[in-house]
């Protein structure tokens, strides 16, 4: 078993079976792509192609999981994936890997996925990342790291539903072992998620999947 095929089964194990997780190598080829998803490739520098590829690739992946079939996923002006109709989902992507997750709607108000490299948050950036509360509980970068990672996908599955564009200071984040909860302060909506760390080589990853019920 490939390093991408056990991310995507570690994965899979802890959102259960009505998420969907693909995952796909950025360093590959970048094939497959359907012509309306190829439209926004036009400009792309060749790193940040294959990233787009891979990431519609995990995508396609993901809804197989959920045995949705694979369809194409475009990218809207605003740069977020335009979902096919009957489902949700999110994408990240690294040097290391690319991951989706994706679920039918109606089981699901909405998802959010991010990845990071496992390297502390430059301690420059602390006082942008971690609002007044956060700071006082991180003693760490690395700490630090995974609140930011919390924070992003929290903002990719909000986006869909609110429109809000949210500033790092909007989202409080609370981490609990694997599990994390968020508060966005200008909503009602509780959020949680998981937080876990895999190691893909050469890099250890940092990995946030939010979910709204």
């Amino acid at each position: 078993m490939s390093a991408l095929d056990a991310l995507s089964q570690q994965l899979q194990g802890y959102v259960g079976p009505s998420v969907g997780i693909g995952v796909a190598d950025p360093k590959g080829l970048a094939n497959g792509l359907d012509p309306v998803e190829a439209v926004a490739t036009t400009r792309m520098i060749d790193k940040r192609l294959r990233e787009f590829a891979a990431g519609r690739a995990a995508a396609r992946r993901a809804m197989q999981a959920i045995d949705w079939p694979p369809m194409p996923v475009p990218m809207r002006p605003d740069r977020s994936p335009c979902w096919p109709a009957g489902v949700e989902g999110s994408i990240s992507h690294c040097n290391s890997a690319a991951i989706a997750t994706v679920a039918r709607s109606g089981t699901i108000r909405a998802l959010g996925v991010d990845m990071e490299e496992a390297e502390p948050l430059d301690t420059d950036l602390w006082d942008t990342v971690l609002t007044p509360d956060e700071r006082d509980r991180t003693d760490n970068g690395l700490t630090a790291k995974r609140i930011f990672c919390a924070k992003e996908a929290v903002y990719k599955a909000q986006f869909p539903i609110t429109g809000q564009l949210l500033g790092f200071e909007d989202v409080v984040v609370t981490l609990k072992g694997t599990q994390f909860t968020a508060r966005i302060k200008s909503g009602g909506d509780d959020w949680s998620g998981i937080i876990v760390g895999s190691k893909i080589l050469p890099k250890e990853l940092i990995i946030s999947i939010v979910t709204l019920h």
